[in-house]
């Protein structure tokens, strides 16, 4: 039994009815370059019936086999293989009576692979607009707390004989860098890498599930350590939120702060219905320009997706005549810290919609997210976490619940305007299964007043974007991601005729 940590029990308590805090990955993959299965049922055998952690995995034949579900066979393998590799995907969730703490993992006595693994087909023609269409739904679908917080999907029909492996996973299991820590566990760097690792699985010993006086128990111990958990987050705030306020003063630093975002139509309460859109670009092009420029990867990705915006907000007519302020998460991991699990933090970027020269527009991006460093820097990595553990989850669910029903947002500025999340990826092919990573689209959550998720990756020579949006407000999402393209031609347009000016000056 493990207690979570309090920013992964705050992902649950933000959850609502319509505000599903889930974590997508569209892993596209060639499934021509993968081995028979070797994973055979008997007719008596039936979904369940294999031990978890277990595996029946045989050496990999050199015949291909395009027979249908003979890559879902192979997946199945996998997963079984390495379970142990993955430890959150055999965890199960239990909650302290009345949510007066916050809530434990338990090894799920009664986990069943056949549940969270399932096999799903495209109609024809299997492009874009179904996959996008199929993910969509899936994200609209929150996940049942009786079982461990994650589901996979293995989508065939896709166009060029792909196919496309589809997993969410509760953001309390995992932040952006322990999804990285899943993909090395799952994914191989050779198309015929052998589906158990190196290292064997170790003997799995399920829980029994705790009573509630047990968890009651716990939670009466743990909550006695709260009044130092309180003082010490209040101590830890308070210094540095004067420190940064000198700093901001003297060296007049350009900040987006939460609460001075322009309301859009994006800005307004969301149903439990998503859209999905996805989109790329050239990674060499990327680091061109930031070589040109002198400024970070993540500098160049912000400004593709704000001139994105503008091109769609205009469009829309509804661009602003400020900067949109976009949340990004922030990893604080420790190195060497592989734990699954949340160790995050927040800084709030400007997003300069308004600038119409994008290399200006680049310049203000650049300059916002020195001013969100230093305020991460002197507020503290951790003082996310520290408030986290001292709310009680009952109090913060019932709190998010009543700000949905009476549309508390909708009747103030909102507090940010988008999430934009950027992780690098690897730069050498991955395999799953067997099967050659094509591209790699992640998907993060949206929540009311929130209506846009922005995930970016990187992977081999591109780097894959990621649009996850609320139905209702954004239906034309693709529109959006359709802009990306177009905005980055004009950037490395404009980087280029700068390049060109400075060498003949």
């Amino acid at each position: 039994m493990q207690r979570l940590t309090g920013i992964d029990a705050a992902f649950l308590a933000l959850e609502t009815p319509s505000a599903h805090m889930q974590v997508l990955g569209v892993a596209i993959v060639d499934p021509s370059t993968t081995p028979t299965p070797t994973r055979a049922k008997s007719p008596s055998s039936k979904p369940g019936s294999s031990k978890p952690g277990s595996s029946k995995t045989a050496s990999p034949k050199s015949s291909r086999s395009n027979a249908p579900g003979a890559y879902f066979d192979r997946v199945h393998e996998l997963l079984e293989a390495r379970l142990h590799l993955v430890q959150p995907l055999r965890r199960r969730l239990v909650e302290v009576p009345f949510g007066v703490h916050i809530p434990v993992w338990i090894e799920d006595p009664n986990f069943d692979l056949d549940y969270h693994l399932r096999r799903a087909a495209l109609p024809a023609p299997g492009g874009a607009r179904e996959l996008t269409a199929f993910v969509a739904d899936v994200a609209g679908r929150p996940l049942d707390r009786r079982h461990p917080l994650w589901e996979a999907y293995v989508v065939e029909g896709l166009e060029h004989g792909y196919q496309a492996f589809v997993t969410k996973v509760h953001h309390s299991l995992i932040d952006g860098a322990a999804g990285v820590e899943m993909i090395a566990a799952l994914f191989d760097l050779e198309e015929g890498a052998p589906l158990e690792p190196a290292q064997p699985a170790e003997a799995w010993h399920p829980d029994a599930v705790p009573g509630d006086l047990e968890m009651l128990a716990h939670a009466v111990v743990s909550l006695a350590q709260s009044p130092a958990k309180v003082v010490r987050a209040v101590t830890n705030l308070v210094p540095g939120a004067v420190r940064f306020a000198r700093r901001a003063r003297n060296e007049a630093l350009d900040v987006a702060l939460p609460l001075t975002a322009p309301r859009l139509s994006m800005n307004r309460t969301i149903t439990p219905h998503r859209a999905v859109a996805f989109s790329s670009v050239s990674l060499d092009e990327v680091k061109a320009v930031k070589n040109a420029l002198g400024v970070t990867v993540n500098d160049v990705v912000l400004t593709v997706t704000a001139g994105a915006l503008r091109i769609y907000l205009s469009g829309r007519d509804e661009l602003p005549d400020r900067p949109l302020v976009a949340s990004i998460p922030t990893s604080v991991r420790a190195e060497g810290d592989d734990r699954f699990g949340n160790r995050v933090s927040s800084m709030f970027a400007g997003l300069p919609v308004e600038i119409d020269d994008p290399i200006e527009r680049l310049r203000a991006v650049a300059s916002s997210m020195t001013g969100a460093k230093v305020m991460h820097e002197d507020m503290g990595g951790t003082t996310l976490e520290d408030w986290a553990e001292v709310a009680a989850p009952a109090l913060f669910s019932r709190a998010m619940r009543a700000y949905t029903r009476l549309r508390v947002g909708e009747r103030l500025r909102p507090v940010i305007n988008l999430i934009m999340s950027n992780v690098p990826g690897p730069p050498w092919p991955l395999y799953l299964a067997g099967a050659r990573l094509v591209a790699l689209h992640p998907l993060g959550p949206i929540f009311d007043d929130c209506g846009l998720n922005v995930t970016v990756i990187s992977y081999l020579d591109h780097v894959d974007f990621g649009f996850l949006a609320s139905r209702e407000l954004l239906p034309d999402v693709d529109d959006l991601a359709a802009a990306v393209p177009e905005a980055f031609a004009e950037l490395v347009k404009a980087t280029a005729a700068v390049t060109a000016e400075s060498l003949n000056a």
